[in-house]
């Protein structure tokens, strides 16, 4: 089950090179997030996104952290506890450094990436375990494009993005790395939808989120992201379909907004 991952994807709608103007260290939000299981939505997991300052010898970065968890009720039919975390400039949110550590049904992997924006590249760390209970690693370095972002600092910067100055209809293309790969996103601009959700009644924007080629995401207009309309952008609704089914997410809780 690619839940997260999927969460992910469909939340890192859109690709920016503005200025942080939005993201704060001391930032949560919490979600629930639901799976179809033979025609019934089922409440299975907690994904959290968090925010936090990490001082270095020689710089302060910005922590972004996802994480999802079964709820214990379902751990036995498929446990999940997956972290994805990016070291990013808290200006910028350029990122320096990307982890990936996913245990989804006892399948176990570890990715990380260390960018080197001056020569375009990525050195890329992968390892997985063996049948055997032995470590298989992975190093390579991988050339990328001068606007390719992890999902996670994707994610954190569509909330930088003027949407309010775009029209119905308008699409963009994006490039995210995942899996040694870069990969193209396309977002587009739906509507302006207002709906309930835990933090009470919110105008939203609602975009649309495609992928060619993709063994992640499926359909057309089937991946739906809501976005509130206000400074924050704060992502409170989300549905998704996957090759083996379909699920949503919805907010449960926002601490620490900056506006």
């Amino acid at each position: 089950m690619k839940l997260l991952l999927s969460i992910l994807i469909v939340l890192s709608s859109i690709s920016s090179t503005a200025q942080n103007k939005t993201i704060a260290a001391g930032e949560k939000l919490t979600f629930s997030a639901s799976y179809n299981m033979s025609g019934l939505l089922n409440e299975l997991a907690q994904v959290t996104m968090e925010t936090s300052e990490v001082k270095t010898s020689t710089s302060t970065l910005l922590k972004l952290k996802c994480t999802a968890t079964t709820y214990s009720k379902w751990d036995s039919f498929f446990k999940i506890r997956d972290v994805y975390e990016s070291y990013v400039n808290p200006k910028t949110l350029t990122p320096y450094l990307y982890n990936r550590d996913i245990n989804e049904g006892g399948y176990k992997k570890f990715m990380k990436y260390k960018f080197n924006h001056k020569t375009r590249t990525v050195a890329s760390l992968k390892r997985k375990k063996r049948r055997d209970g032995t470590d298989w690693e992975e190093k390579k370095s991988i050339k990328i494009g001068a606007s390719t972002r992890d999902l996670v600092t994707t994610l954190y910067h569509i909330r930088n993005l003027d949407i309010h100055k775009a029209s119905i209809g308008d699409t963009q293309n994006f490039t995210v790395i995942f899996d040694n790969k870069e990969t193209v996103v396309t977002l587009k601009y739906l509507s302006k939808e207002t709906i309930n959700t835990a933090l009470g009644s919110k105008a939203c924007y609602k975009l649309a989120i495609s992928m060619s080629n993709s063994t992640v995401l499926k359909g057309t207009n089937d991946n739906l992201l809501w976005l509130t309309a206000d400074e924050n952008k704060v992502p409170v609704y989300a549905k998704f379909k996957i090759a083996v089914g379909s699920g949503e997410l919805k907010i449960k809780s926002a601490t620490g907004l900056k506006y």
